[in-house]
């Protein structure tokens, strides 16, 4: 659907805010925390943002965009193309990272730019009379999007581990402080994901969170398999050099994709027949186990031979 840049507004250094509003009027489709929308941004790239803003507040959609050093094209053009009035492409939000709301008590754990899907986490659970507490690391002051927005909560902790005397979030206190019945979310760089995950290793599965807003994917490339199409008939041989997402889209097969990366889930596929070489940061270690589903935007094929629902 299209959106009017209504405003944009600076957050903290190299991280803008945009304020999307409905180009007819009316009101923006109803969304929950943790959602995203996909900005369809020029022919080929689309990017994924969470939605920072209060979910009672239908007239606008917020997002934080970050001018990451390493941008492959998704921030760095709207950091410099996109301007208030400039009409956009974007999807309905989609939610990868959903809040439990009836939870005793809730843990958030943001590093960066990844404070973004715990703004509306936190106006929903203020609503509701939850109990949450909020841990958010940035690396100085200055590049802290949002903070002034947070600290005037209770339960508020905000780290800087890029300045002298700062520290990092001591994530094992923190699983350790949190009570067995809790839930945790995490969102933040891969290595703050990962170390997260590990140290939550025992807690039940269901009570640990994380979305990925950037991954150290190391993409499939290896090729030398084919792709059989069930519903379109189609072989499609993914040669060495290549993802299986470009060998798709140079056949012809219209499918979506955002990241790249295997973090947002938007390109999964059935798969039918087959043993997939995951490589995303999306599915479950279950999920990939069954091997029922594949990202074709970074996963490969370790049998000669799939077969995808397509």
């Amino acid at each position: 659907m299209q959106a009017r840049i209504r405003a944009i507004r600076w957050e903290a250094e190299g991280i803008l805010s945009f304020i999307l509003e409905p180009v007819g009027g009316g009101l923006m489709p109803s969304f929950d925390p943790g959602a995203h929308i996909d900005v369809q941004l020029a022919p080929g790239l689309t990017r994924s943002y969470s939605l920072a803003n209060d979910p009672a507040n239908r007239t606008h959609y917020e997002i934080g965009v970050h001018l990451s050093p390493e941008s492959r094209g998704g921030s760095r053009h709207i950091h410099e193309r996109w301007r208030a009035g400039d009409i956009v492409e974007i999807s309905e939000p989609k939610n990868n990272f959903p809040l439990v709301e009836d939870a005793v008590h809730t843990v958030l754990i943001a590093g960066g730019i990844g404070i973004t899907p715990m703004l509306p986490m936190i106006a929903r659970l203020n609503r509701l009379g939850r109990s949450w507490e909020l841990h958010y690391v940035a690396a100085t002051p200055s590049r802290a999007a949002y903070v002034d927005h947070v600290a005037e909560y209770d339960g508020v902790t905000v780290a800087f581990d890029g300045v002298p005397g700062g520290q990092r979030l001591d994530l094992q206190a923190i699983s350790r402080n949190a009570p067995a019945d809790a839930h945790l979310y995490c969102c933040g760089p891969s290595g703050m994901l990962d170390a997260f995950v590990a140290i939550n290793s025992e807690r039940p599965q269901g009570h640990v969170h994380i979305e990925y807003f950037s991954a150290e994917t190391v993409v499939a490339t290896e090729g030398g398999y084919t792709l059989e199409l069930a519903r379109s008939g189609k072989t499609i041989a993914v040669e060495e050099g290549e993802t299986m997402l470009d060998a798709l889209l140079t056949a012809g097969i219209d499918i979506g994709f955002a990241c790249g990366e295997g973090v947002c889930g938007t390109c999964e596929v059935k798969v039918i027949e087959g043993l997939p070489d995951h490589r995303d940061h999306f599915l479950t270690d279950a999920d990939k186990a069954a091997n029922r589903s594949i990202m074709v935007c970074c996963s490969g094929s370790k049998s000669s031979r799939l077969v995808l629902d397509i």
